[in-house]
């Protein structure tokens, strides 16, 4: 028990460390009514050259098609898939000897969150949002997700987009660093500490609306992110 207190210290810093622990203990208590969630949420230019090369050849990415039944096993409820194809966010899959090894989900303009009730909007067209990263566990130490991301990043510039948003929980670390590991350095845009009871829902954020209370399915808050006045790599400028 001190080992892993002592590595969730470390990992997240007192603060971070200091939530988690809350949340787990709430959600044990109250049979998972009490939520608490913290995000970061950052920005990361795109850059022009891969960030890994032609290594990991034997992993294919593959978009996902709406249409198409869910790969066995699949980590997300249909529900949770049908509603996010319908706000019009679309998936790459990777692929490693016929088995499902990754995935990825890209949405311009804005997303609504499946995690808590939230909107999350883009105010350049040059971006997008990447979200719920997932890989496999057996592929976790390996090149899949720097793939997938790869992957993402040529087809987004085709398409003229520069930047891409992310949404990370302050209690997975280790998808911090991931992202950080793959170009340009992140930058921060803001948090949010999202606290959910029930129906309840009380939002505080460095971004505005700063403060939302909702009680409804109906009631949530907007939070607007500009990467317009972000300033580019110096090699971009050159």
């Amino acid at each position: 028990m001190a080992t892993n207190l002592r590595q969730t210290l470390a990992q997240m810093g007192w603060q971070n460390a200091a939530l988690y622990w809350l949340a787990r203990v709430l959600a044990r208590a109250s049979g998972g009514r009490w939520r608490i969630h913290r995000y970061h949420f950052v920005a990361q230019y795109l850059g022009e050259t891969s960030v890994i090369g032609a290594r990991g050849r034997d992993i294919e990415i593959l978009p996902h098609d709406p249409q198409a039944a869910l790969p066995p096993g699949y980590p997300r409820a249909a529900r949770v898939v049908a509603a996010r194809h319908a706000q019009g966010a679309r998936s790459l899959q990777a692929w490693r000897h016929g088995r499902l090894a990754g995935f990825l989900w890209l949405v311009h303009g804005a997303y609504h969150e499946d995690e808590v009730r939230a909107r999350f909007e883009l105010a350049s067209p040059q971006s997008c949002w990447d979200f719920d990263v997932w890989i496999a566990p057996e592929q976790r130490l390996g090149l899949t997700f720097a793939r997938l991301w790869d992957a993402a990043r040529a087809q987004l510039r085709q398409h003229g987009t520069r930047w891409t948003c992310s949404r990370i929980s302050a209690f997975n670390p280790g998808s911090l660093r991931a992202h950080a590991g793959l170009g340009p350095a992140l930058i921060p845009l803001g948090s949010a500490l999202i606290i959910c009871c029930g129906g309840w829902q009380w939002m505080f954020s460095s971004v505005a609306p700063r403060f939302h209370l909702s009680r409804t399915p109906s009631s949530f808050p907007r939070l607007t992110f500009d990467t317009g006045a972000l300033s580019l790599p110096t090699r971009e400028h050159s």
